[in-house]
């Protein structure tokens, strides 16, 4: 029998453990910029944090709000904002928004579009202060391009940080996360590992990887209990990597590996369109903007089949039909998304909260757990 010790010295017994303390929000003061606690300086990555976004949006309708970011949470948060009447500058060191998948030009249909919308962007710099007010309030952006902006409120997504320090040298570390086998295990075999925490062998990729996205988590934690419940009937856990994302009158998905070459098909003028990588001869990876679900099938299929490119400008002539016309069917993975509930943002007015509530909820788990593990000492 294992144990846990807690810090107030009570000890827990366990014969299976499973980790899924999930992820805190980087905070501006790891970058040398004190303000985080501002009352109009945001976050997002918990429930707490959403209700205060709304709050703090709220009372600045009308107002200047400056994103700090240009990913996911950067993006969502700007649709939204500007959305609800609130004026929007986002500020990210990259040059295009979410860089770790887009390639420039879908990226640049994005951005055109936010822009229309009267978001702007401010692209290779960074922030390097704040200015306050006698209440200790942000009045204004200082970046490091000498650049000022006036605000009333900020929003910070810059990334997150894995949960990890309670079990750093007890555990096998990799990738800054728990490294863990194709059943979840770690280096000790009674202890699983999911979510943002964890580093798992992905086939399609022919590497370990540590996913950041409630598909990726909600997936492990299902795998865990089906390895842990029925061992016998549950091989390794397999898993096509899936991003997606809705904003304003967008939904788009993407499946696989983002590495290789890339083939843009389809009407980057219109409303439908996407992408395939193209790794030693096969594709890899597949991104498609407004497509049904059948289409969406379609891509996941490509990407986990693989199948094999001779012809990169063939590929893209054929666009969605490459995929589309593929022979054998599997079933894909696909995102757990509520009919109904399922926009980030939408061109009616909606707040934050409603915007990110299957967000909030998918992580409330991961959050009490982190709660509850700071309160731990190191067992």
């Amino acid at each position: 029998m294992k144990t846990l010790l807690t810090a107030s010295g009570e000890t827990i017994r366990y014969e299976t453990l499973i980790i899924a303390t999930g992820a805190k929000a980087l905070k501006l003061e790891e970058f040398g910029v004190k303000g985080s606690e501002a009352e109009n300086v945001c976050y997002l990555r918990d429930l707490a944090d959403a209700d205060r976004l709304v709050n703090v949006m709220q009372s600045c309708t009308g107002g200047n709000a400056v994103v700090i970011g240009g990913g996911y949470i950067a993006m969502e948060c700007a649709a939204s904002l500007v959305t609800n009447k609130i004026n929007v500058t986002m500020v990210f060191p990259e040059a295009h928004c979410m860089p770790r998948l887009f390639t420039p030009k879908i990226a640049s249909y994005y951005e055109d579009y936010y822009q229309s919308k009267g978001v702007k962007f401010i692209r290779g710099t960074i922030l390097s202060s704040f200015e306050f007010d006698s209440n200790g309030k942000v009045t204004a952006v200082n970046l490091r391009d000498g650049s000022q902006i006036p605000v009333d409120m900020v929003v910070v997504g810059i990334g997150i940080r894995p949960n990890t320090s309670l079990f750093e040298g007890q555990l096998t570390m990799e990738k800054g996360g728990i490294k863990v086998n194709g059943k979840l295990q770690t280096s000790n075999d009674s202890v699983y590992a999911v979510g943002d925490v964890a580093v798992f062998p992905v086939d399609l990729c022919g590497r370990i990887r540590r996913l950041e996205h409630v598909d990726s988590a909600r997936k492990t934690a299902k795998h865990v209990a089906a390895v842990i419940m029925e061992p016998d009937k549950t091989g390794e856990f397999e898993y096509l990597p899936l991003f997606y994302s809705k904003a304003f009158s967008f939904s788009w998905r993407f499946y696989g590996d983002n590495a290789g070459e890339v083939v843009h098909f389809g009407d980057y003028l219109g409303t439908k369109f996407g992408a395939y990588w193209i790794n030693n001869g096969h594709l890899v990876g597949s991104f498609l903007e407004g497509g049904t679900e059948d289409e969406f099938e379609a891509i996941a299929n490509a990407a986990q089949l693989k199948p094999a490119v001779d012809d990169l400008a063939e590929v893209g002539r054929q666009g969605l039909n490459f995929a589309m016309t593929g022979n054998k069917k599997i079933k894909p993975q696909t995102p757990l998304i509520e009919a109904g509930t399922s926009s980030l943002v939408v061109e009616t007015l909606i707040y934050p909260w409603h915007a990110t509530a299957g967000v909030v909820v998918a992580a409330s788990v991961a959050a009490f757990a982190y709660w509850y593990g700071r309160r731990r000492r190191r067992w």
